[in-house]
């Protein structure tokens, strides 16, 4: 770390470090071992675990291994451009290895549908669990594995441009992954943005909505830990921060807060350190954002036990 310190937060600012750009590892070729899935056919549809504007979602089995996944089916007649774009993104998930992302093992075109056989989480989404009370503890754990998989994306020059609660999936081991690389993203650009932006737009940093107030300048890498940031103060408080509990969004006065007004915080029974890791996803300017690297070096990581927290199996059950 550099002698340096934040006068606002009295901790020191770790040096930020120069992103490199590595060739993608490939997926195994052994065959033999891979779980890539070859045939659409083979999978039994179990139960639909979630479904939305764009598509649908499956439990599914493989019928020759018993393997579980989950099938993600986006639906309707979009152009090639976009469906060639949706598929691209995935094809780069395809392609990663990491324990803190959400593997991809196949992808499937059928009529005007795109199938996605994914590492299926049986603990559902963070979005589901927000009614559970999450303590500081666990959101540290929540909050180191999702910067590993965002180090290891950016590390690559992957953005991932769609972190939020709904996208950060957990199972009963405690593993929580990083899923569904640029599907809503790409799919919000096709739909009536009145019916989207409330959904994914509002987990935009400021200067993805307003360049020129900050510089002309737009860094993906640091939206995407302003998102995680946002998403972590949700969890803990039960409600999207720019809104009170229970309130609906409007949607123009939630981008004037987003871009004018103070980020949001969390309250003062939080502890300091936990305050601070918010700070610093939270910066307006995205250049005093922490990155990944510099974040997993915090205070609130490192005052924490990395033994994941006890939460009730039958909580953790779609």
């Amino acid at each position: 770390m550099s002698g340096r310190r934040n006068p606002r937060l009295n901790i020191p600012i770790p040096a930020r470090q120069q992103t490199q750009l590595y060739r993608l590892p490939l997926p195994p070729q052994n065959t033999a071992v891979s779980k890539d899935v070859s045939d659409l056919s083979d999978l039994e549809r179990i139960q639909i675990l979630g479904h939305g504007s764009g598509g649908n979602v499956y439990k599914v089995r493989h019928r020759k291994t018993s393997a579980l996944y989950a099938l993600k089916v986006i639906h309707g007649n979009h152009d090639e451009a976009v469906r060639r774009q949706i598929i691209r993104e995935m094809e780069i998930l395809k392609k990663t290895e990491s324990p803190y992302i959400v593997k991809c093992h196949g992808i499937f075109e059928k009529g005007e549908e795109i199938h996605f056989a994914l590492e299926f989480m049986d603990g559902g989404s963070l979005e589901q669990r927000r009614s559970d009370m999450m303590s500081e503890r666990f959101l540290a754990q929540v909050a180191r594995q999702v910067l590993e998989g965002l180090k290891y994306l950016h590390r690559h020059k992957i953005v991932h441009r769609d972190i939020k609660p709904s996208n950060l999936l957990i199972n009963k081991k405690q593993e929580v992954k990083i899923a569904d690389f640029g599907v809503s993203r790409i799919l919000s650009q096709t739909l009536d943005p009145c019916n989207t932006y409330v959904g994914t737009c509002a987990y935009m940093s400021p200067e993805r909505f307003d360049p020129e107030t900050y510089g002309g300048r737009y860094d993906g890498y640091a939206g995407d830990i302003w998102s995680l940031g946002l998403s972590l103060l949700e969890c803990y408080i039960g409600h999207f921060p720019f809104l009170a509990a229970g309130q609906k969004a409007d949607w123009p006065a939630l981008m004037c807060a987003i871009c004018y007004g103070d980020p949001p915080s969390p309250p003062p029974t939080a502890s300091a350190h936990f305050r601070s890791f918010i700070t610093c996803c939270l910066h307006k300017d995205a250049r005093n954002r922490w990155t990944a690297a510099q974040l997993l070096a915090h205070p609130f990581l490192l005052s924490n036990s990395p033994q994941a927290p006890t939460i009730p199996m039958q909580r953790l059950t779609i």
